[in-house]
């Protein structure tokens, strides 16, 4: 048996496998229950803030823009099993866009328009090819297994400070709750590893079943709050482009918007290395260019539904490998999902209410998976002195901007907010720049050196 036969072994769905509609619905949800895509619109909601209806309507339509971009970049785009959902990253320029032009009443508006003008320049360069062409000359394996085990890496102390120790209620409760989780993901993934045949549905369906347990427990300590979903709305009408918002267009707002662009478009590059990795499926030419085009109509859409950019999510690529299962109709179906839960107020709700431990218990678990498939990446390379700088400087990168203080980087002209805003494009660019610049070992010296040695 090859190496790749093993390889593909681990997978028990393929992206191109078949599924049935019940069982890609059960294991799509469990990709949307491990996403915490409500987050990133109730924090911009909090920072310019809109009213509760201005936040429903905000956190509705990133829901249903996520599901549909998911399903656009899965299934007829990028063709590979990758989820789409608003990033952190345009936080602080949505913010600054917004605040900038309130005073003429179209803050909103001028946010939306810069990304829509953005939305298209991307999907341009999926068009003519250009990022394609980039990535291949730039980001060589060692760059590529680099990307993939800072993402992991980058997203582990958000699983444990953001989810964990700094999470509301007792930390102590908090940390239990957490390890629950996580020993549960990891003996169903185990179960079903040990035993596939009979075994097999237990690591397919075991991010859900961690977070249903984690959940009861939670709720056994009296943690788990479902009043809030009694209250919420059974069915919503998401907001309508030009009848409950509009679009603005400003010079400085839209330069703005595509440097953010640039940086969202280098952290996707990551996950779409992730995804590839553990499905088995290299990257191809088509591959990538179709995966720029259905990003940039993903944020196109998210636009036109009045909501911030969605871009790529790495979470779920550590989900394929712990459940096995990389079925591109799984993630279909997550995307449809997301559009029932952004049309209905229960459902999201429902979904809000998980307690944060325990999604960071399930979450922390993932991110050391990410981080393996890029080390897994990295070992068919050969390490020599230039190659050991590639991989650790980024790594450091990644772990000085996720622990410097925020103040810090607060008090940075805003071009550099955006840019060590994120540690996964931060690292990234220096992985890339490093490859280029530092000078390889020669090859001539190095062989007159082993043939002195053998000849002594």
């Amino acid at each position: 048996m090859t190496e790749t036969q093993i390889n593909k072994s681990k997978l028990t769905v393929g992206p191109n496998d078949d599924l049935s509609i019940g069982q890609s619905a059960l294991l799509g949800i469990q990709h949307v229950l491990a996403m915490d895509v409500y987050v990133v619109p109730f924090i911009i909601a909090s920072i310019i803030g809109l009213s509760t209806k201005e936040s429903s309507a905000l956190i509705q339509s990133t829901f249903i823009a996520a599901g549909i971009a998911t399903i656009i970049q899965s299934y007829f785009c990028m063709k590979l099993p990758v989820a789409q959902g608003p990033s952190f990253i345009p936080i602080g320029a949505v913010a600054g866009i917004y605040f900038a032009n309130s005073q003429s009443g179209n803050g909103w508006g001028t946010v939306l328009g810069a990304s829509l003008i953005g939305a298209v320049l991307v999907i341009i360069l999926g068009v003519t090819g250009i990022f394609n062409r980039l990535i291949k000359a730039f980001v060589p394996p060692i760059v590529g297994g680099t990307i993939i085990f800072i993402v992991g890496l980058s997203l582990m102390p958000v699983a444990l400070n953001d989810n964990v120790f700094k999470a509301t209620g007792d930390l102590g409760q908090n940390i239990l709750l957490a390890v629950i989780a996580a020993t549960s993901l990891v003996l169903f993934a185990m179960i079903g590893s040990r035993f596939p045949g009979k075994g097999r549905i237990f690591r397919v369906s075991s991010v859900i079943l961690a977070l249903v347990i984690g959940s009861l427990a939670a709720q056994s300590m009296g943690i788990l709050d479902l009043s809030q979903v009694g209250n919420a709305s059974l069915i919503s009408i998401p907001q309508l482009p030009f009848v409950d918002f509009h679009f603005s267009f400003d010079l400085s707002s839209i330069i703005t918007m595509v440097i953010i662009y640039v940086v969202l478009m280098a952290e996707t590059t990551g996950t779409w290395f992730a995804v590839s990795n553990v499905c088995e499926a290299p990257l191809t030419d088509e591959n990538i260019n179709r995966g720029v085009v259905g990003e940039g109509i993903g944020c196109l859409i998210s636009s036109l539904l009045g909501t911030t950019p969605v871009t790529g999510y790495s979470t779920n690529a550590g989900i394929i490998s712990i459940t096995g299962v990389a079925s591109k109709k799984v993630f279909v179906a997550a995307g449809a999902w997301f559009v029932v839960f952004g049309l209905s107020g229960k459902l999201s709700t429902l979904i809000s209410s998980i307690p944060s431990p325990v999604i960071g218990g399930v979450f922390v678990i993932v991110c050391g998976i990410i981080s393996i498939s890029g080390i897994k990446v990295i070992k068919e390379v050969e390490i020599s002195e230039k190659e050991m700088y590639v991989i650790a400087i980024p790594m450091i990168l990644t772990l000085a901007l996720t622990l410097i203080p925020k103040d810090f980087i607060q008090s940075l002209p805003q071009l550099l907010q955006y840019f060590f805003g994120s540690s996964v494009a931060t690292a990234s660019i220096a992985a890339i720049l490093l490859n280029r610049i530092l000078p390889a070992e020669k090859v001539e010296e190095q062989s007159v050196e082993h043939k002195e040695i053998n000849a002594v």
